[in-house]
């Protein structure tokens, strides 16, 4: 008993003690899921191997010779209740790997849950979407806008030409008209347009080889964007699945925004006590009710996993895009800033891709564990 108490004492200091740790680290919450469920199988073996000893013992009582029928009949009545009494560490043995597995999962919940917001905020604020067309787009820079009017201005009305409003805001048709205009139509002397030509060069260069590039990149982050919707979905789908059979009907959003955690706990706590109290096809009912939404949980996570994999190729993809303009030396003073802030924002995504929004590590036996309660130790 000494032994098993020590045990116990170790249990609540070493596990109990971290269960509400602070971490936004789903890996550590796994790790701490692990440790908790070694403690308590390894409290549950001292206490049905006690149990066991005392059986052995009122048997080998029984086969004694000199016992008498009052004393065996004892001996049958005790074995019988310690039987019952061995069972039933078995079945709270199971109940309780059960609640670790299912508070842990919670957890997990919670803090991928979080990190989804995280990236739905990132996506909603990055630069790519205002700024895209800002530096893709040469009719947004003022030099050539300044450009356009001086062309108008001195044009040939009978040569020159306008563009219709539709094709007006078309990069390559308004930089094809601007060039003919000035090379064609135009007052300016050979001298002004090539002055003029100067001033625009970077920018026409760096708008017509990135185009297409930007563009991409406004696409592919529209698609993670939409991508990361459909994980904040599922993930609040698979909350409502996971407290279902604890009587816990509140959204995911209304149990975050409300703090709502201890309520979800103590239902948890009743719907124990009441799986504890039942026989039969109603226990295992309940316990398979209790178990079943790990199984949705791994699905989630193998989702999720993939997702960030995703995601961070697409981002060191950008990286290589934006990294790619030949001319980026000759022309940086003409850049605009928007450019180097937005292969910042890349640079900074795809940290937080490998260390914020990491993937969570349920390879091999760790999936065993979730899944299974199984230990090897």
């Amino acid at each position: 008993m000494k032994t098993l108490k020590i045990y116990i004492f170790i249990f609540c200091i070493c596990c109990f003690g971290n269960s509400y740790a602070k971490d936004d680290d789903p890996n550590v919450i796994i790790e701490q899921m692990i440790q908790e469920m070694i403690f308590v199988q390894k409290v549950y073996d001292l206490k049905i191997d006690a149990v066991i000893l005392q059986i052995k013992l009122v048997d080998n009582k029984f086969n004694i010779s000199s016992s008498t029928i009052e004393q065996k009949v004892n001996y049958l009545l005790l074995k019988e209740r310690l039987n019952k009494q061995l069972e039933q560490l078995k079945n709270d043995n199971v109940t309780d790997i059960s609640k670790i597995r299912y508070i842990k999962g919670l957890q997990i919940i919670k803090l991928l849950y979080e990190k989804v917001l995280s990236l739905d905020h990132h996506f909603a604020s990055v630069r790519t979407f205002s700024e895209i067309n800002k530096i893709s787009n040469p009719n947004q820079y003022p030099e050539f806008t300044k450009m356009k009017d001086l062309v108008k201005e001195k044009r040939d009305k009978k040569l020159g030409f306008n563009l219709t409003s539709v094709l007006g805001t078309n990069t390559f048709a308004s930089v094809t008209q601007t060039f003919i205009n000035l090379f064609s139509s135009s007052s300016l002397s050979s001298e002004e347009k090539e002055k003029e030509l100067e001033k625009i060069e970077c920018i026409l260069d760096f708008t017509l080889r990135m185009h297409n590039d930007l563009n991409t990149i406004y696409f592919e982050t529209a698609y993670l964007q939409a991508s990361n919707q459909n994980i904040k979905t599922d993930i609040e789908t698979l909350f409502r699945e996971f407290t279902k059979p604890i009587s816990y009907f509140a959204s995911l959003p209304e149990c975050r925004n409300q703090d709502d955690w201890d309520t979800v706990n103590n239902n948890l706590e009743t719907y124990i006590e009441k799986m504890k109290k039942a026989e039969g096809t109603k226990k295992f009912k309940m316990q398979v009710e209790l178990e079943f939404p790990i199984d949705r949980l791994i699905l989630f996570i193998n989702q999720y996993n993939a997702f960030i994999n995703e995601g961070e190729k697409f981002y060191q993809k950008f990286s290589i895009i934006l990294n790619s303009y030949e001319n980026e030396k000759q022309c940086e003073s003409k850049l605009p800033i928007e450019y180097k802030k937005l292969k910042d924002d890349v640079d900074v995504a795809i940290d937080k891709f490998n260390i914020a929004y990491k993937p969570v590590e349920i390879n091999g036996t760790k999936m065993k564990e979730i899944l299974y309660g199984l230990n090897e130790y």
